[in-house]
């Protein structure tokens, strides 16, 4: 960031708490720092700095362009701290001229929902991946390797991912499941510590702890799994795409916008660890001409749909469509 003369402020976010004196404080510290940096934009993403960042961004003048990158735990679950999220989300976003989101499904449902005016909601290919770096690999032609890059959150299907792991030990010995990801307990679905340690003590997934480059991981697996709730659109999908692996996904929104069953993966039905093992059998069982050609059409995709030129291209037509003598511009 520095060789790129970009000025990094760093802002405390306590992301999964329901203090509303912290997050009033967030607010005014959002406030605070866009006073005196006046930029010509608010550009926001995830949900905190998404609601509080384009809220403060309003009150001076300053255009907000929110990134909804998926729902989270909220939307999932009815009650009333989904009713309070919603009410925020509409009055963050009154002000906004765009409002991007990642799939069609989250998409609709805000505007259903009046979140959102059907003329500030946009689609946007994910957050767009690097397809120099994430560039195709070999697969290893050897027993199968199945990955699950991902917050260890029951959210995310780590349980059901376990569970089918289990229960294909007897039938396949000689396949690998693994987990790369970080434990998260400031989240209300994450999985414990003693969890994880029982499914590592009983031999049924492998964990690779976390890492900041998953190359190398992906690189090693036959396929990527991803047996989600509800995703905006998972960029472990993507990567894993880019790198020319099969995936294999949940039936929802974010992961069906990747996976094309039967194309380029698999996909299952969502907390159904039957189905998942069903469909990673499968994959097991395909010979290896078949996955290459999956991965190679998962490459295909994600060059035509997913690029991060094309997530950089739609930022800029929405900035240079700011009008002129704007704060910062």
């Amino acid at each position: 960031m520095r060789e790129l003369d970009v000025e990094r402020i760093p802002v405390g976010i306590d992301r999964a708490g329901l203090n509303p004196w912290s997050d009033a404080l967030l607010l005014s510290t959002y406030r605070r720092l866009l006073r005196r940096v006046r930029p010509a934009a608010y550009l926001g993403f995830t949900i905190k700095p998404n609601i509080y960042g384009a809220l403060a961004a309003a009150s001076l003048g300053i255009p907000a362009i929110p990134n909804v990158s998926g729902l989270g735990t909220a939307f999932m679950r009815r009650g009333p701290l989904q009713r309070f999220v919603t009410n925020l989300y509409r009055v963050g976003f009154r002000r906004a001229p765009v409002v991007f989101f990642q799939n069609r499904e989250d998409r609709r449902l805000f505007v259903d929902r009046n979140i959102v005016r059907e003329q500030q909601a946009r689609l946007l290919p994910g957050s767009g991946v690097d397809l120099a770096r994430f560039a195709p690999v070999r697969a290893n032609d050897g027993p199968a390797t199945f990955l699950l890059v991902a917050r260890l959150l029951r959210d995310k299907g780590v349980v059901e991912f376990v569970e089918a792991a289990r229960s294909l030990r007897a039938a396949l010995p000689t396949v690998r499941f693994q987990l790369l990801g970080p434990l998260d307990p400031d989240n209300r679905t994450s999985v414990s510590r003693s969890e994880l340690d029982k499914w590592i003590g009983e031999g049924v997934v492998e964990y690779l702890g976390t890492a900041d480059d998953v190359r190398p991981f992906i690189a090693a697996a036959t396929a990527v799994v991803l047996p989600s709730y509800r995703e905006g659109l998972p960029r472990s999908l993507l990567e894993a795409a880019a790198m020319s692996r099969p995936l294999i996904a949940t039936d929802v929104a974010g992961c069906r916008d990747v996976v094309e069953d039967g194309h380029n993966g698999y996909l299952c039905e969502v907390r159904d660890a039957g189905s998942l093992a069903s469909a990673m059998s499968r994959m097991a069982g395909l010979p290896q001409s078949t996955r290459v050609a999956m991965g190679d059409a998962a490459r295909r995709k994600v060059q035509n749909e997913f690029g991060e030129v094309l997530v950089i291209g739609a930022y800029l037509d929405v900035l240079a469509d700011l009008e002129p003598g704007q704060p910062g511009s």
